[in-house]
């Protein structure tokens, strides 16, 4: 079969010499070329399923944005959001978007009769077949990868801008300018999320959404982002900061209402605390009065001359975040001290 014709994007041609043509296999380029505008799309009533270009999409910008540097691909707020923020920038047919049905079928594509995408479970787990939850895909998973020589091709710029033209001009003709014009913007779903989260002027939340599972997933992931990062993975109430060298922190990023209840990922639904201040909070040992001072619960026994006494927390003012404007919200600790805390 004759292999696509490759588009030049801006490529010298004759005696000049383009420094590009020695970073870039352009007989692999031809191969993924076929592969990625001949995906298997299942058929269904409102037409041919667009999920995996949009996926692909996804993972090319997230290694042309730097999101990606090595060939790992978390099941993160980054990955589900872009696919979420591509979907409504692309999808025009009343398809629900599902990020976990191409993340997993999209190993079923080949390239030269070999697989190109493949998922890598965490040591102890399995992934035998699809995982509808993306909460637990996340749990299981350790990440996903493409095959090298596609990977390469996806670090290079005038390689990747190629493919990503070709899969656009194949699966959404009609939406192409469309989608450019809003990247180029910095605009869209991740955009309005991240505005949600930080309160800010609420004209901005065009596409916020609470109706799906992936929606909270990302909400939730990266509201417990901003609230580590803006209590600089410090515990409120004990000042205890520690973060492992593999860039874990060891401060849990808490809802003062229970999102159950209340469906808030605002940061001023939130606060850092120590995994053991989150429990003694959670179960109402600990509140926060209206001056930001920490009130203890009489209703436990402890050993009071130990360091870590609770009851010597009492009327110390808690450890706020960077900026003033993203303290815990009174409304929110007024709930918690009514409802949650005991007298």
């Amino acid at each position: 079969m004759t292999p696509p014709l490759l588009p030049t994007c801006g490529l010298t041609t004759g005696n000049d010499t383009n420094p590009y043509l020695y970073e870039m296999d352009t007989a692999a380029l031809h191969t993924y070329l076929h592969a990625l505008t001949h995906l298997k799309r299942a058929p269904t009533r409102y037409g041919t399923a667009p999920h995996k270009p949009v996926l692909v999409l996804t993972l090319m910008e997230l290694v042309e944005k730097g999101t990606v540097i090595a060939n790992r691909f978390e099941a993160n707020a980054e990955l589900v959001g872009t696919f979420l923020e591509n979907w409504q920038l692309l999808v025009t047919t009343p398809h629900q978007a599902d990020f976990t049905q191409p993340f997993y079928y999209l190993q079923s594509d080949k390239a030269d009769g070999e697989p190109f995408w493949h998922l890598q479970a965490k040591p102890g787990s399995q992934i035998n077949s699809y995982i509808k939850s993306v909460n637990t895909l996340a749990e299981v998973l350790d990440y996903g990868e493409f095959r090298t020589d596609l990977f390469a091709l996806l670090q290079n710029s005038v390689s990747c801008t190629i493919l990503q033209t070709a899969l656009l001009d194949t699966y959404f003709p009609e939406q192409k300018a469309y989608f450019l014009a809003a990247k180029h913007s910095g605009e869209g779903y991740l955009h309005d999320v991240e505005a949600y989260i930080l309160q800010e002027p609420e004209a901005q939340y065009k596409t916020i959404r609470i109706d799906t599972e992936e929606d909270v997933f990302v909400r939730n992931r990266l509201f417990k982002r901003h609230i580590l990062r803006l209590y600089q993975s410090t515990c409120a109430f004990t000042g205890m900061r520690l973060v492992s060298r593999h860039d874990h922190s060891f401060v849990d990023a808490c809802h003062i209402v229970p999102f159950s209840v209340s469906h808030d990922d605002r940061i001023g639904n939130g606060i850092a605390l120590c995994p053991n201040m989150h429990r003694a909070f959670d179960r109402g040992l600990l509140s926060v009065d209206e001056d930001y001072r920490i009130i203890v619960s009489p209703h436990f026994t402890e050993d009071e001359a130990h360091d870590y006494s609770l009851r010597k927390l009492q009327n110390k003012r808690i450890n706020g975040p960077r900026s003033a404007e993203y303290l815990p919200q009174p409304d929110k600790l007024t709930w918690h001290r009514e409802h949650i805390f005991k007298r």
